[in-house]
This record gives structure tokens, C-alpha cells and sequence, in this order.
């Protein structure tokens, strides 16, 4: 290095320096501290919540905070770990105010998916809402990054996906590794998808629960079927319609999802039993080409 030139010595240390920002900004984006709340993505309109432009009706549900004049508005973008993190928002209509008015769809006027973008925590609830429109509801929080779907239909309208992003502050470890692909195992039921995923077009998934090696033939209807499925895109977390089949009251549940391009999808089955609700997870990819021209 001795003979090296004043310039040269302060390009290559300008290079190392940039290399080691870069490792340390990698290992920080998956294990370590989170204390600042996420920026949430806005609708393709820009800040203003206004109507998204035309490219954004390709695009899969969930990955806009705002959509054709609607808007998920979270009461905070950060809340505190807790097994009852209370969870307060609206949704607000093209006139700038509180949705007040929904269709009901599943039996409910909205669902609630809250999910940690490591998909290390999944929870699909309903909240309660008030005359003012604050819908509330009690979540399970661990420290790292969530997204928070709101799926609704405006009354008289079409069915929305909305998103957001929630910070949860607190050393965040690495996460549980990935299901299986095809097997899980939950509060004593062994629940197995089967079909392939087939980018850009409609695929028929099969869900069977069994129990101590018996098939379960008496599941409970749950959101007006036997089974309720969400399937989450890996890298974006895009929040896909699956639409449930008839059947009867099981072993098996049938859907029809709809991926839009190839790569791997998380599944999240909802399904009830003995009055209790359980949901097994799974890690799926597609198969055959991508026939979606992003």
C-alpha cells in the first residue's frame, strides 16, 4: 500500500467502506432491533389516497394502501408487542370520509389479515365497528415488520384489497423456518394441500383434514364454507383471491386460486371443528410457465 497513490488509497477506501455498509445493512434487514415504523406504500395516484392509475388494475390485492378512492388509514404505524396489540383504523371513501356502509361478503362486512412479512405470524380476524366508522380489534404482536390487509366491498361496489405496513419494536429473531410444502400439522389435525399452482390462470387446490390418521367428516361451516383459504405472494406479500368451492363438511375442501406469476406462495387454511377455529400454513410453488406478462 506504501506505494500506492493519495487517490487511489481514498477510492479503495471509500470501496471498503461501502462494502462493509452493505453487509451490515443485509444482516440488520434480517435479524436486530426494530424502532421505526415502516414508510406504507401509497397508491399509484402518489400521497393524495386518490384514484391509482390504470396500471393498478393488473395489479394483485393488497400492495396499495389506496385504491379507486379508497383508503386504508391505520390509527398508528407502530404499536407495541403483546398478545392483545389493539388495532385501530378506517377506511375512508372517495369523499375523504369514514366508510360507514359495506356489503357483506363471508358473513362479515371485513376481514382482517395481519401477517409478519416473514410470514412468522398469521392471524385472520374480524373486528368491531363503530358508528364513526374505527373498526377495532385485539392482535398478537411479536417485535419485526407486519402488513395489514383490510379485504371489503363498498356497498354496491366491487371487492377491495387494501395494505399497510405496521412496525412492531424489539429484537427480532430469525423466524420459523418455512413449512412443508404440502403437510402441516396443527393442534392435533394433519391438513395436506394437493393440485398445482399454474401461473395466469385459475388452478384447483384440495385441502383434506384428518385426525389421528382418520378423516375429519364433520367440519363446522367457517365464513359461509367448510374452510376459508388466504394465499400470500412470497418477496411482496400480494394478497390473492381464492374462492371456495361447494363441498361438503370435509375431509376435503376444494378451491380455485389464481396466481399471477410464478414463484412461491404462502397458504394460510382456516378451518373449524368442535367450535374451535384452527389454520395450517404451507409453503407452495407454481408450476409450468409463467404465462403473466408482468
Amino acid at each position: 500500500m506504501s506505494g500506492m497513490s493519495t487517490p487511489l488509497r481514498v477510492a479503495a477506501f471509500v470501496a471498503a467502506l461501502a462494502a462493509v455498509f452493505a453487509v451490515a445493512w443485509g444482516a440488520g434487514a434480517v435479524v436486530g432491533p426494530i424502532d421505526t415504523p415502516p414508510v406504507a406504500h401509497e397508491g399509484a395516484a402518489g400521497h393524495d389516497g386518490g384514484h391509482a392509475s390504470t396500471a393498478a388494475d393488473h395489479l394483485p390485492g393488497g400492495l396499495m394502501v389506496a385504491e379507486d378512492g379508497y383508503r386504508l388509514d391505520l390509527a398508528q404505524d407502530e404499536l407495541p408487542a403483546g398478545d392483545r396489540a389493539p388495532l385501530r383504523f378506517r377506511i375512508t371513501g372517495p369523499d375523504g370520509e369514514a366508510l360507514t356502509s359495506y356489503d357483506v361478503e363471508h358473513e362479515k362486512e371485513l376481514h382482517l389479515i395481519v401477517v409478519r412479512r416473514d410470514f412468522d405470524g398469521f392471524q385472520h380476524v374480524h373486528p368491531t365497528r363503530g358508528t364513526d366508522g374505527t373498526w377495532v380489534s385485539d392482535v398478537a404482536l411479536t417485535p419485526g415488520s407486519w402488513r395489514v390487509f383490510a379485504d371489503f366491498v363498498p356497498a354496491g361496489g366491487e371487492g377491495i384489497t387494501l395494505g399497510a405496513d405496521l412496525a412492531v419494536a424489539g429484537e427480532v429473531g430469525a423466524g420459523a423456518p418455512a413449512p412443508d410444502e404440502a403437510v402441516a400439522e396443527v393442534d392435533g389435525y394433519t391438513v395436506s394441500v394437493s393440485g398445482e399452482l399454474e401461473p395466469g390462470r385459475a388452478s384447483d387446490l384440495t385441502v383434506e383434514v384428518t385426525r389421528d390418521g382418520e378423516p375429519v367428516t364433520d367440519l363446522e361451516p367457517y365464513l359461509g364454507a367448510y374452510g376459508h383459504l388466504v394465499a400470500l405472494r412470497e418477496g411482496d406479500l400480494a394478497y390473492l383471491h381464492v374462492h371456495p368451492e361447494e363441498a361438503g363438511p370435509g375431509p376435503e375442501v376444494p378451491f380455485v386460486a389464481e396466481v399471477p406469476s410464478a414463484g412461491g406462495y404462502r397458504l394460510f387454511f382456516d378451518f373449524q371443528h368442535d367450535g374451535e377455529v384452527h389454520t395450517a400454513a404451507f409453503a407452495v410453488h407454481t408450476h409450468g410457465e409463467d404465462s403473466h406478462d408482468e
